[in-house]
Order: structure tokens, then C-alpha cells, then sequence
């Protein structure tokens, strides 16, 4: 049994890697709209989608270090960043008190019963998508200082 389980770990993150369309999962805003995951690629437009949650540092430091350089990703490429709380029921009331303290200029969505997490295949987070027409065109999980560079060239192949 203890050697089925690794495997079966594996198997669900090769699945999740293999996820190159973007799932049709209704959203919250923290307003408290819905929104459709589908509706948030529009034609050629590139957009960053980041999984992260408040109680994962990793995710913190990563949406802290993209914030700062952010306006310049606008300016020059139109990208738009949409960070996706993957908080449950218990800790979601504290997304919206965060982010007004952290100032973040993203789109704020909710997946409080992590049924987008789950349509990814996302193991943990943070997690960080490339999508363009629908499509994930890339896919990072965790974070590294200076990641937000990587991501940024991407970005940039992607949005000619």
C-alpha cells in the first residue's frame, strides 16, 4: 500500500500536467460575483492565472514580487493577472482584509470548494498558469525568488 500511493500521487500530477485547457469553472469575485474561468482568456489577450492561498508564504512572496513590477507588464504587454484563492470556508474571510493591506492591483477570484484547483490538477500552490485563447500555454508550481522574470519572459513570447 505504501508504494501505491507515491504512485498514485504521480499519476494525478501527470494528469494535471497534461491539462492544456483552461476548465470551465464558475468563480467569485470577492464582491461576491460569479464569473466563469472560461470567460477570462479573451482572443489573443495573454493572461497570468496564480493559485495561491493566505496561509502559504511561497504564494505571498511570489504575488508581492510580481505587484511591484507589475505596471510595467501592463504597459508593455496588456497582460492581466488573476490570483485565485484556493481558501476554504474557514480561512476565505481573510483573502479580502489581505489583499486591501497588500495593495495588489490583480483580479481577486475565489475557488473556496477548490473545484478549479481540482480541474487543474494542482497538487499545491502556488501555482502559476500562462494562458492565451483558452489554452495554458504554461504551467510553474512553487516559488523561487526571481521566478517573477522567468514568468515575465514568457509573457513576452507569447504575447506577439
Amino acid at each position: 500500500m505504501k508504494k501505491i500511493i507515491p504512485l498514485l500521487l504521480l499519476l494525478v500530477s501527470f494528469i494535471g500536467f497534461s491539462q492544456s485547457e483552461m476548465p470551465k469553472i464558475e468563480l467569485t469575485t470577492v464582491d461576491g460575483t460569479t464569473i466563469s474561468s472560461k470567460d477570462l482568456s479573451k482572443e489573443d489577450n495573454v493572461i497570468v492565472v496564480s493559485l495561491w492561498a493566505t496561509w502559504c508564504v511561497p504564494c505571498l512572496k511570489e504575488l508581492d514580487a510580481i505587484s511591484e513590477i507589475y505596471p510595467d507588464w501592463q504597459a508593455e504587454t496588456g497582460v492581466e493577472l488573476y490570483a485565485v484563492s484556493v481558501d476554504d470556508s474557514r480561512t476565505v474571510k481573510r483573502v479580502k482584509p489581505l489583499i486591501n493591506g497588500k495593495g495588489w492591483d490583480y483580479t481577486v477570484l475565489l475557488d473556496t470548494n477548490n473545484d478549479f484547483k481540482r480541474a487543474l490538477g494542482a497538487a499545491t500552490v502556488p501555482l502559476t498558469l500562462l494562458v492565451k485563447n483558452n489554452e495554458i500555454v504554461y504551467r510553474h508550481s512553487g516559488y523561487s525568488p526571481g521566478a517573477e522574470y522567468e514568468l515575465y519572459e514568457k509573457i513576452k513570447e507569447y504575447s506577439n
